[in-house]
C-alpha cells in the first residue's frame, strides 16, 4: 500500500478526492423548491453523499398507526417515482463535481427510506478471536454473513459512541487545519 499522506478531513486516504465542505449548500440551492419541507440532511463520506429530505405532512384522518404508515410509504415512494428523472441528474452533477455517488431518501412522519444507497467495500484483516465474534453474529442469527455481522458491530459502536466519535472528529479537523498552515519558520 503506497503512501497517499494525509488528505482532508476525515483520515488517511490513497488519492486527493474534492472537498465537499459545501455540498449541504450546494443540494439546498440545486433542489427544487416544494420537494422537501425545509433543508434536506446531507451525509457526506469519502466513497458517497446521502439526501434525506422531510416530505409535505399528511392531512388526512387514519383509522390507526399502521394505516398512517402505511399511506406514508405511499407518499414516499410517489416522491420516489416521481423525482426519479431530475433526481438523477441533479445526482450525475453532484458525482462529477464532487467525485462522490449519490443516494437519496426521504423521511415523512415516523416512516424513512433509503433509496439506492453504495456499499463500499472494506478490506480488514481480523485475527481469529474477531473473526470468532462476528461468526457467533453469524450464528446466531444476528448476521447473514461476516461482513454484515461486521456492518452490525460499526454500527452498534457508532450508535453508542456518538459524542466520542464527535469528538474525535473534531480533533480531527484541528490536526487538518494545523497542518494546512504549517509551521511558522519566520
Amino acid at each position: 500500500m503506497g503512501r497517499g499522506g494525509w488528505k482532508g478531513r476525515g483520515g488517511w486516504q490513497q488519492a486527493e478526492i474534492p472537498s465537499a465542505d459545501d455540498a449541504a449548500a450546494w443540494f439546498g440551492g440545486r433542489l427544487p423548491d416544494g420537494w422537501f419541507v425545509g433543508d434536506p440532511d446531507v451525509t457526506v463520506d469519502r466513497e458517497e453523499i446521502v439526501i434525506v429530505g422531510e416530505l409535505q405532512p399528511l392531512t388526512g384522518e387514519y383509522a390507526d398507526d399502521a394505516a398512517r404508515a402505511a399511506a406514508e410509504d405511499g407518499r414516499i415512494s410517489r416522491f420516489r417515482e416521481e423525482t426519479r428523472d431530475e433526481r438523477i441528474e441533479i445526482a450525475r452533477q453532484a458525482e462529477h463535481r464532487y467525485q462522490r455517488k449519490v443516494a437519496w431518501g426521504a423521511s415523512l412522519g415516523g416512516t424513512r427510506h433509503l433509496f439506492t444507497t453504495h456499499s463500499a467495500p472494506v478490506m480488514t484483516r481480523l485475527r481469529q478471536p474477531e473473526r470468532l465474534v462476528l461468526d457467533t453474529l453469524v450464528d446466531a442469527g444476528v448476521a447473514r454473513s461476516r461482513s454484515e455481522a461486521l456492518a452490525w458491530a460499526v454500527r452498534l459502536v457508532g450508535a453508542h459512541a456518538d459524542a466520542w466519535l464527535a469528538e474525535l472528529r473534531e480533533a480531527m479537523t484541528k490536526v487538518d487545519d494545523l497542518r494546512s498552515q504549517g509551521p511558522d519558520l519566520s
